[in-house]
């Protein structure tokens, strides 16, 4: 069973930095499209960033503060979080299409919440 497991998530001041990292486990033949979402309450979920074979993407709103960063070897990536803002605070998520004995589809972590306040 392909499972994807967040961590780094925590309670930063305004200014601060994280970084997040999702580790991929389970029998897996590629890892493609690995990316970061986010979802904070009363809101849909939205895409942070996101590592593609030929293009890296990002929210505008978080442009120039976030770097997504991958290692498909380790089957991991990671989201560094520079310049923390309110507006920042949600549950993080990490996703990837992943091609495993079932065939390829979405696979998601359960969350990690961060929370920028003072």
């Amino acid at each position: 069973q392909v499972q994807l497991v967040e961590s780094g998530g925590g309670l930063v001041q305004p200014g601060g930095s994280l970084r997040l990292s999702c580790a991929a486990s389970g029998i897996i033949f590629s890892l493609n499209a690995m990316g970061w979402y986010r979802q904070a309450p009363g809101k849909e979920r939205e895409l942070v960033a996101l590592a593609s074979v030929d293009s890296t993407t990002y929210a505008d709103s978080v442009k120039g503060r976030f770097t997504i960063s991958t290692d498909n070897a380790k089957k991991m990536w990671y989201l560094q979080m520079n310049s923390l803002k309110p507006e920042d605070t949600a549950v993080y998520y990490c996703k990837a299409l992943i091609q495993s004995v079932s065939g390829a589809r979405d696979y998601w972590g359960q969350g990690t919440r961060v929370t920028v306040s003072s």
